[in-house]
């Protein structure tokens, strides 16, 4: 055993150590602290004032249009032209962002915007927002609708969704999972993805430098296998916890960001939600860290890396696209079935655990079947991982895996 740890932690300080560890932390770190204010970056940046220049070709509907903008909260400011000419002109002078042509229409405002550009459609939806209130008002006003009428009109509906089942989950309660399920799909999603991809390379690497010939002699091949993935998984844990505590501090010192806690609910996770989502993601790294040590084996030159991976990475990415279509139908037969395959299961069947009330039994066989799916890979993995470090021809196909395994039974 101590071989295993040695080899262990020899792939997980020189990691750490490692310029584009220490590097992509701190790129990833400064873009978390910049989400948490980017209310307060934005202020920074804030645009002056903006003039809107407003020509009446008929009727008289500026008042009313200022009043409207002022009523929704709008920063646009107002500025009346007796022509359009003259409205024109400040324009291109650069004192009115642009011009706002309005006439009467049977008694209705209707209205032309300019602009030298309406790239930014802000003003211009402002502004038709505004003209449509001045609208519902006149028309109100023409049919006898007194306020108290129009609160009514505009009240919505009460529409609530009740579970016939008792153990179904409720409204809140689906809202609160949606919002943990959507976290860690995307956090399994980015684990797997980057860190096994991290175990191919490191193999690829050592292979290519010839380290592996002197390796694979003192130490077994699944023993060293799995020793570079506990090494990635612990430098995976170590850049995750710096992640959530400097994520977490950084919203809580910031109220409106940090009100997503209290929007999710997520200060009432249940904790077996919490255990199973560890259970998951440590099953699905497994999982594709071992068949990314085994297409790392196989590899000769780091430029074939990426094609050895495109198959699990096209997995992952399926997986990840089924899980997200899941969110808003959990109850779906593709789901249910998908849940099953050992592939998937980490994001999908965590997806099902989160939004619906799933027998144990369901929860025992996904885990079962992704454990056997794990041994098997680790069996042949082994036996491939063996071999294919002893390989130095292009292998850019996964047909490389039966030679590797054949190379590892003439040793």
């Amino acid at each position: 055993m101590s071989k295993f740890w040695i080899v262990a932690m020899h792939t997980y300080i020189q990691k750490v150590k490692s310029k584009s560890f220490i590097i992509s932390t701190a790129v990833i770190l400064l873009f978390m602290a910049a989400f948490a204010n980017l209310d307060r970056i934005i202020g920074l940046f804030g645009d002056e004032e903006e003039k809107i220049g407003v020509v009446a070709l008929s009727g008289d509907y500026f008042a009313a249009l200022q009043e409207q903008l002022k009523a929704s909260g709008s920063e646009l400011a107002l500025e009346e032209f007796d022509s359009e000419s003259n409205a024109k002109k400040a324009e291109e002078e650069g004192d009115i962002s642009g011009y706002v042509l309005l006439e009467d229409q049977a008694g209705l405002p209707a209205g032309i915007y300019k602009a030298a550009s309406i790239a930014d459609s802000t003003e211009s939806t402002e502004l038709q927002n505004a003209l449509q209130q001045v609208q519902t008002v006149i028309m109100t006003e023409k049919a006898n609708i007194t306020d108290e009428q129009l609160a009514a009109i505009y009240t919505p509906v009460s529409f609530e969704v009740e579970a016939l089942n008792e153990d179904a989950k409720s409204e809140a309660e689906l809202s609160q999972a949606r919002g943990l399920v959507y976290i860690m799909i995307f956090a399994i999603y980015f684990s797997v993805l980057v860190y096994a991809g991290m175990i191919a390379n490191e193999v690829a690497i050592e292979k290519s430098s010839r380290v592996m010939e002197i390796l694979i002699s003192s130490v077994s091949p699944i023993k060293q296998m799995f020793a570079k993935i506990t090494g990635i998984a612990l430098l995976t844990l170590t850049q995750l916890i710096i992640f959530v505590v400097v994520g977490y501090l950084a919203l809580m010192n910031n109220s409106g960001v940090g009100d997503v806690f209290e929007l999710f609910n997520f200060n009432n996770i249940e904790t077996k939600t919490v255990i199973y989502a560890v259970v998951f993601t440590l099953l699905g790294y497994l999982l594709y860290a071992t068949m990314a040590a085994c297409l790392g084996s196989l590899v000769s030159k780091l430029e074939d890396l990426q094609q050895m991976l495109l198959p699990m990475t096209m997995l992952v990415i399926f997986g990840f696209l089924i899980a997200m279509n899941g969110l808003s139908n959990p109850e779906a037969n593709f789901i249910t079935i998908t849940s099953y395959i050992p592939f998937f299961t980490p994001m999908i069947m965590f997806l099902r655990i989160g939004m619906l009330d799933i027998a144990p039994l369901e929860i025992a066989i996904g885990i079962i079947l992704m454990l056997v799916t794990i041994g098997l890979l680790a069996y042949v993995g082994a036996k491939v991982y063996k071999g294919g470090v002893l390989m130095y021809s292009n292998s850019t196909s996964l047909k490389d895996i039966r030679k590797a395994i054949n190379l590892t039974k003439n040793q």
